[in-house]
């Protein structure tokens, strides 16, 4: 059989539905044993969005995501994505393109060290050089990628190998059971728990990722009764009305949230990585941090649990709960009046009639306008923290945010991604005018998938993230603003429906009424950014942390 057609029988083999991607001309035989095969290939424009759908497809699934490029600029294009995938922990496979490598056909000509580049950033980076170790080969590469820690694998395919001819021979996946935390384990961190006084849990993105782990954690959340905060790639785990939740960890210090965590002499800490921005840093004088992970803890400056349950998350939280007796003395009077602190402050001016529109209003009106299993799929920018701290995930894996490499580019090729995964859901991709712009080419691609989408554009004609530091930092305003296209008429020359919002009152009717329309709807609004300084620093720091 041909190598081409050998590799593709083994993507099937994985359960493979959609390749993303831009094929070139060292692609072409796989290009062609696509053609035959149940694999979808999802043309794209620009191969760091077919990176970014891969990873969100992974994410999303389980199961790694696959993108393929051409040789030299192609493999290049995907780097951005494979760095997206290996940070956030989004099992993917890239698959490139090379030119002959048992004889010269062009000399050098766009001949980069591909598999020397993606070595760092990726858990895995081969070139294939013989057809009959292709199915090892890809069933290998999808193991790694899936399995804890999940992540970007890169797999080349050389023009001569892929003509090649080789055995018909595929490898089944196999089923491994993670390994289990001992019971003197899970009894040494239930009685640190026990012992303090103000214990608190953070749910972080590793506890995002299976089903069983999100019931085990509410397990444990109603045994113990002790309250709990997220990351922002924790979000959702818990339904976020729950009367534990504390919300999430969107600022580094000052806001509410964060003088609980000053409060708490232990924290469970299940899930987390620290590759995500640190909601808590540790010192000499700083609570007990039991670690509840797949992984043993990545130990660094700000982070050294004292405690570690290391296996299965599920298996772990269930053993806790058997461990566990809820203690009399523990005292969250505290944290329930953050909880209502943080509540009055996320409800404050989110019906705030001004026009342009400030953050909280865009927040509370997205809320209202999705479902509860409604899926948004947030760019990086600044309006990336007001969606972290003021809406709340009702379903596992509804807010799709980057806070590991926070890219900005993502958001709408992650919105297309998690529809292709939740055909039936409503998704919604919200992007700035500036990160909007560096993938916006990817509306002909949802266009010609006949996607149902919303795209919220938020639009301030700056890099409002930076231009925010900036001023904090005490420099002038300078270099930081452009001016945008007319957003609705070029929604319109890609087929889609475009739509500016006028005023205030409009936004939420607007959003709502394009959900329930069939197609792919750009919806653009003005923003107001003038509420950071005095939300997200001033008035939480004036609160002096409800003493």
């Amino acid at each position: 059989m041909k190598t081409s057609d050998l590799f593709v029988k083994a993507l099937e083999n994985e359960g493979v539905k959609y390749i993303f991607g831009i094929p070139g001309e060292e692609n072409l035989d796989l290009l062609e044993s696509l053609r035959g095969s149940s694999i979808e290939l999802v043309l794209t424009r620009h191969e760091q969005a077919a990176a970014f759908m891969a990873a969100t497809w992974g994410r999303l699934t389980g199961e790694a995501g696959v993108c393929l490029s051409t040789l030299g600029p192609g493999a290049t294009n995907l780097i951005t994505g494979a760095a997206y995938a290996q940070l956030g922990a989004m099992p993917m496979m890239m698959i490139t393109g090379q030119k002959p490598i048992k004889r010269s056909k062009q000399g050098q000509f766009q001949i980069l060290d591909v598999v020397g580049m993606m070595r760092p950033i990726t858990k895995l980076a081969r070139q294939l050089v013989d057809a009959n170790n292709v199915p090892g080969a890809v069933r290998e590469a999808f193991r790694v990628a899936e399995e804890e820690r999940p992540g970007a694998v890169h797999l080349e395919l050389p023009e001569d190998v892929a003509s090649e001819h080789g055995e018909f021979r595929l490898f089944e996946r196999s089923w491994a059971k993670p390994p289990h935390a001992g019971e003197a384990t899970l009894l040494h961190a239930a009685a640190a728990i026990e012992q303090a006084q103000r214990p608190l849990v953070l749910i972080a993105a590793g506890a995002n990722r299976e089903s069983a782990t999100r019931r085990a954690v509410l397990q444990f959340l109603e045994h113990t009764g002790i309250p709990f905060f997220t990351t922002q790639m924790g979000k959702g785990v818990v339904d976020e009305r729950h009367p534990l939740c504390l919300g999430t960890a969107a600022l580094s210090d000052g806001d509410y949230l964060h003088c609980a965590i000053a409060r708490a002499d232990l924290i469970v800490n299940i899930g987390h990585d620290v590759v995500e921005k640190p909601p808590f840093f540790m010192g000499p004088d700083g609570p007990t941090v039991v670690h509840v992970s797949r992984n043993s803890a990545m130990v660094d400056d700000v982070y050294f649990p004292q405690v570690e349950v290391v296996g299965c998350l599920s298996n772990a939280m269930r053993g806790l709960v058997r461990a566990i007796n809820p203690q009399a003395h523990w005292d969250f009077d505290y944290y329930l009046r953050v909880r209502a602190g943080t509540l009055e402050h996320i409800h404050d001016h989110d019906d705030a009639p001004g026009f342009p529109v400030i953050p909280q209003r865009i927040v509370a009106d997205v809320r209202r306008a999705m479902p509860s299993d409604g899926i948004i799929a947030l760019d990086n920018g600044m309006y990336k923290i007001w969606f972290a701290r003021n809406y709340p995930a009702y379903e596992p894996n509804t807010v799709l945010l980057d806070n590991a490499l926070a890219t900005m580019g993502a958001g709408l090729p992650s919105a297309m991604a998690a529809k292709l995964v939740h055909p039936e859901s409503k998704v919604m991709a919200i992007a700035g005018d500036g990160g909007f712009l560096m993938n916006s080419q990817e509306l002909e691609t949802a266009v010609r998938l006949k996607l149902d989408l919303v795209v919220l554009i938020l639009e301030d004609k700056a890099y409002g993230m930076i231009r925010w530091k900036q001023a904090g930092m005490g420099f002038e305003d300078w270099g930081l603003e452009y001016d945008n296209p007319d957003f609705v008429k070029y929604a319109e020359a890609y087929g889609a429906h475009g739509v500016r919002v006028e005023s205030t009152a409009a936004l939420r009717p607007t959003l709502e009424e394009c959900l329930a329309t069939p197609g792919v709807h750009i919806v653009v609004v003005p923003v107001d950014y003038s509420e950071n300084e005095r939300v997200l620093h001033e008035e939480l720091s004036a609160k002096t942390c409800l003493i």
